[in-house]
């Protein structure tokens, strides 16, 4: 692989593998109070928060972790400025102590927070505002968890950055081809710190919801309803990370393409199938890093949000790892991907909350039906519904279909979740 090339990929992964703790929207409004606050340099008297309506579609009904059980907006705001470390980023809320909940519960009932829709057509946008006496100071969070865009005192900008084009194209796109080539030649040592925290720190909550009460418990009603075959254990254990992250577990998780739920979907079943079939760990790490990039390639054109579940993307991800795993050529994981797809893409994306780790059952489900399907000889043809002449035109319509065909499906479920005109 061309030295370019290959360090255009490693770059994407140091990117992309980030770690964090709670569902990435709330977090992301915490990070950006807690840089407002900061730069205030005093507790605010009063607070006004604005947001992209995706980010309060994925905000209105997953927990904030270490508040207690907290919900909303508001609450991550007030948990971003009463306690948060914005050096942390998107484990701002990371060092919160049981004795600070009742802190950031009685700031929230009795401060002034007002919450209002960002005015700009971008999908991800949130700007916080503070006030103490004379004294106000601005952040501004665009495009992705942690663009700090704007972040200002009284009027005196500390960083002040153009607005970048929202979903813009790579120079250079990526292709299941390429990501092959990088996963087979990849130097382990180049890529083994990122891909080892995202085992542990994925394995680690998944572990987590199997062996506790969170959410609808969709990881555990998988288990002891349809048995222990290899492959609902891989859906059940993904699902069940996604119990414990949408439902308040503090234990942090590796995201992709900036969701945990994607990075837990893209890296558990995978693990799951390596203990099964006794795969090395250089095996492993290189069916993850498969499904990792295959997730940010499919993610890449579809934008961060949009209507179209994300968990999609990596299911399919997932499936490719596995069908690496089990020897498969990159044909059948070409194939993979391309079935998954199929299966899938019709899933909409209706914010954070319990019900993801059933779509992200559902999604993993689509990535080992279609590895099963290539590795018997089954591919979607052209002219199958959105499925055109291969994998790399499929990706580009499943892209075009959640970024520009979904815009109005996303607006309506953003009214029904909210009740915006």
């Amino acid at each position: 692989m061309e030295k370019s090339v290959y360090k255009r990929y490693l770059a994407a992964l140091e990117e992309e593998l980030l770690p964090a703790m709670g569902c990435t929207e709330p977090i992301a409004v915490a990070y950006c109070a807690a840089l407002a606050r900061e730069a205030l340099g005093h507790l605010p008297e009063r607070v006004e928060v604005s947001v992209s309506g995706n980010i309060l579609k994925n905000v209105k009904s997953v927990v904030v972790p270490n508040t207690g059980g907290m919900r909303g907006v508001r609450a991550a705001a007030a948990a971003g400025i009463v306690a948060g470390k914005a050096s942390e980023k998107l484990e701002v809320l990371s060092g919160v102590g049981d004795g600070e909940f009742p802190a950031i519960a009685k700031y929230l009932a009795e401060t002034e927070i007002a919450l209002g829709r960002m005015q700009s057509d971008r999908i991800f946008d949130i700007g916080v505002r503070v006030f103490c006496g004379k004294d106000t100071a601005y952040a501004r969070i665009e495009g992705h968890h942690t663009n700090v865009i704007r972040l200002e005192k009284n009027g005196e900008a500390f960083i002040s950055l153009a607005e970048e084009a929202e979903g813009a194209e790579p120079d250079r796109p990526m292709s299941v081809e390429e990501i092959c080539e990088f996963s087979e030649c990849a130097d382990l040592e180049d890529v083994r710190p990122l891909i080892a925290r995202q085992i542990a720190y994925n394995g680690q909550i998944a572990e987590e919801g199997l062996k506790n009460d969170y959410g609808a418990r969709v990881g555990k009603v998988l288990l002891s309803s349809l048995g222990k075959e290899v492959h609902n254990c891989a859906k059940a254990a993904a699902a069940a990370g996604s119990d414990a992250r949408m439902n308040g577990c503090n234990l942090p998780v590796v995201i992709v393409s900036g969701s945990g739920n994607q990075g837990i979907t893209a890296s558990v079943p995978v693990m799951v199938y390596a203990k099964m079939l006794g795969a090395s760990e250089e095996k492993l790490y290189r069916a993850v890093l498969l499904s990792d990039l295959i997730t940010i390639h499919l993610k890449t054109r579809i934008g961060r949000l949009s209507a179209y579940c994300g968990a999609v993307s990596a299911g399919a991800g997932a499936g490719a790892g596995v069908c690496y795993l089990t020897g498969g050529s990159r044909e059948e994981i070409a194939g993979t991907v391309l079935n998954a797809l199929a299966i899938d893409s019709g899933i909409v994306c209706d914010g954070a909350k319990s019900s993801c780790a059933a779509k992200i059952a559902s999604a993993v489900e689509a990535g080992l039906l279609g590895m099963e399907m290539c590795k018997r000889g089954s591919v979607f043809a052209g002219g199958d519904g959105i499925v055109e002449g291969g994998v790399e035109r499929t990706i580009r319509n499943v892209g075009d279909l959640a970024r520009y065909g979904m815009k109005r499906t996303d607006e309506e479920i953003i009214r029904l979740m909210i009740g915006s005109k």
